[in-house]
């Protein structure tokens, strides 16, 4: 057998694991819950109303967000497309399966750390504490309704880490300038 077929089959077992098995219970419904609450349609909408009804530094913070999780978006789907690894069989969540058949890496997961680690803007360290633990259940929550494989989920919390630190470090740049560039998202 192969390294990457061994790594591949250790992978499902830990995934097989992991997976919540009565769809009715309460459990998975929660889990429902937390993936969801990483939708990039909901951050897009909260993003943009932030954007649109405040003034100053949050609404610089909004425009680095959006723009950070514009970047992490083509970042993802560039290498799901380039790999194009088959979710996990299962019958729940047929929205992703319908329109992201792809399942590594893990954009909900790489999200859900990108947002906990552009949270150290705050410079309190209990917001990203709290929002780092809701990354790792977002993470698992895709692998328990077999959504992902724990390696996709892997990934994506590693590729979410490193674009929220450059975010941080790079993009203030880009807002500093953002009058010049863009003067009708200021």
């Amino acid at each position: 057998m192969k390294l990457l077929d061994q790594i591949q089959k250790v992978d499902e077992e830990i995934s097989a694991r992991l997976v919540l098995q009565q769809e009715d219970s309460f459990t998975h419904k929660l889990a429902a819950l937390i993936g969801h609450s990483c939708d990039s349609w909901y951050w897009l909408i909260g993003l943009t109303l932030v954007w649109a009804f405040t003034r100053g530094p949050v609404r610089t913070t909004a425009i680095l967000w959006a723009f950070a999780l514009a970047s992490l978006a083509v970042i993802v789907l560039g290498v799901k497309f380039l790999l194009r690894r088959p979710r996990p069989e299962g019958e729940w969540g047929s929205i992703y399966r319908v329109t992201d058949p792809h399942s590594f890496p893990s954009g909900h997961a790489a999200r859900a750390m990108t947002i906990a680690f552009m949270a150290l803007q705050f410079e309190n360290p209990f917001w990203f504490l709290l929002l780092f633990a809701w990354a790792i259940l977002v993470g698992y929550s895709r692998v328990a309704l077999r959504l992902h494989y724990f390696s996709d989920v892997l990934a994506g919390w590693l590729i979410g880490a490193l674009s929220g630190i450059l975010a941080l470090r790079f993009l203030p740049v880009l807002i500093e300038r953002l009058p010049e560039i863009f003067p009708f998202l200021t």
